[in-house]
């Protein structure tokens, strides 16, 4: 039976945060909606949330961070367009996908190409900053089944997974029902959008310092 914990409850995020550590799959509130997460160093740990969420895997998982250090890590320096981005929309419902830090070598899963790449997002959540800051950067994707809605409640998650042990924590944290990320993808001065979500997209950008998006 999964383990349902309170997110008001400082022990209890304690807790998810040593689940997440052992490689375990913990769905999440964060600042859009309840997300199933995991440490992507952790062995298996990846490929439990593959499993759990029958995601295709050519379609590799983002990763969330907090703080300018966890983003060094997982991307190393920012280039010009995702650094005008990050600076105006982070913490936030952006991701940007850049070039992976040589020093990350997580398997987020997907294809070839995105073994370069990393989908990273530092969100407006205090839950998420807290188990980043206790476990690391955290894979996460939405939680739900592949091709269903997200889960907005702990009780959405709890109904959508039950029975299935590879989900080993819950933590509820109310309900979570923002607008997914805008997702952009960044080379050097470049930019363009792979989806649009909480953050409204203005059009192509160049070095832009993020003129190409708005709130």
């Amino acid at each position: 039976m999964v383990v349902r914990l309170q997110a008001s409850d400082p022990v209890e995020v304690a807790r998810a945060a040593d689940l997440l550590a052992a490689g375990m799959v913990v769905a999440i509130p964060t600042d859009t909606v309840y997300g199933l997460a995991v440490d992507p160093l952790q062995p298996g740990a990846v490929d439990r949330v593959f499993a759990l969420k029958k995601r295709p895997g050519k379609v590799a998982l983002p990763v969330l961070v907090t703080g300018w250090g966890q983003v060094e890590m997982v991307a190393g320096t920012l280039e010009v367009a995702a650094q005008g981005f990050a600076d105006q929309f982070w913490p936030g419902p952006l991701t940007l996908v850049v070039p992976r830090s040589g020093r990350f070598r997580a398997d987020l899963g997907g294809e070839l190409a995105a073994r370069w790449t990393v989908g990273v997002r530092w969100p407006d959540h205090p839950v998420v900053r807290a188990l980043c800051a206790a476990v690391g950067p955290l894979a996460v994707t939405s939680a739900n089944r592949h091709a269903e809605p997200p889960a907005t409640s702990a009780e959405d998650v709890i109904v959508a997974f039950a029975g299935d042990d590879r989900l080993s924590g819950v933590l509820d944290g109310g309900v979570c029902d923002g607008a997914p990320s805008t997702v952009v993808e960044c080379r050097g001065p470049a930019s363009r959008c792979l989806r649009e979500g909480g953050i409204l997209w203005d059009g192509p950008t160049k070095a832009s310092g993020g003129a190409g998006l708005t709130v």
